[in-house]
């Protein structure tokens, strides 16, 4: 059995997607960050860098295993499973290439477009100009490579689709206001989401956690 630690945001929902695309029995406690509970010592246990999602896999030799990142929950479960990422070869590195890119340019990039131009109380002008046009150059870069490949590492579904997806999504929802023109001009992208948001999986793995 696993426990996800989680809740409703971009890198939570990458994580339920795949547990959801494995079909493989799994419990959710719901971390809810507006009330602090990243801090408890239950989850700091877990994830001692305080940020969701977290998994424990309780079925490991050797005791219950905790890990915390996304991108180290995803290739774990990829390769305990088999599933999802190539075990070698050139499109192995291509969908890991396309996981790393995705964390560390889209997620921290969208991060920063959601706190300045939709949370922040004060809005500043120079940062959410800096980091908006950088959301476009990155869904440029995106829509180029999907104008060449069906999926996003290449003509197989992979954990860089379920890791970018979440994200991307939220151009067309949370993120709307900054990024939804931008997004419309991108139609590989647009098609890539439409696809993705089609499978049953994605559909109950971005319902999690229910609360």
């Amino acid at each position: 059995m696993i426990t996800l630690y989680t809740w409703g945001t971009p890198n939570g929902h990458k994580i339920s997607i795949m547990l959801e695309e494995l079909g493989i029995p799994y419990e959710v406690r719901a971390v809810n960050l507006g009330q602090n509970e990243q801090f408890t010592p239950e989850f700091l246990a877990v994830a001692p860098n305080n940020k969701i999602p977290a998994i424990v896999d309780h079925d490991t030799e050797g005791g219950s295993l905790a890990l915390f990142e996304s991108a180290a929950i995803l290739t774990y479960l990829a390769e305990k499973y088999g599933r999802f990422l190539p075990a070698a070869g050139h499109a192995r590195y291509q969908t890991l290439i396309w996981l790393n890119w995705q964390m560390g340019g889209v997620g921290p990039i969208f991060g920063q477009v959601g706190f300045f131009a939709v949370r922040a109380t004060e809005k500043s002008a120079l940062a959410i100009e800096r980091f908006v046009t950088e959301s476009e150059r990155l869904l440029d870069v995106l829509d180029k490579q999907l104008l060449q490949h069906a999926y996003v590492a290449g003509d197989e579904y992979s954990i860089a689709d379920m890791a970018l997806y979440p994200w991307v999504a939220a151009c067309q929802g949370y993120l709307q206001a900054p990024l939804g023109d931008i997004i419309a001009t991108k139609p590989a992208v647009l098609r890539w989401l439409a696809m993705i948001a089609d499978r049953p999986a994605v559909q109950r793995g971005m319902k999690i956690p229910v609360v």
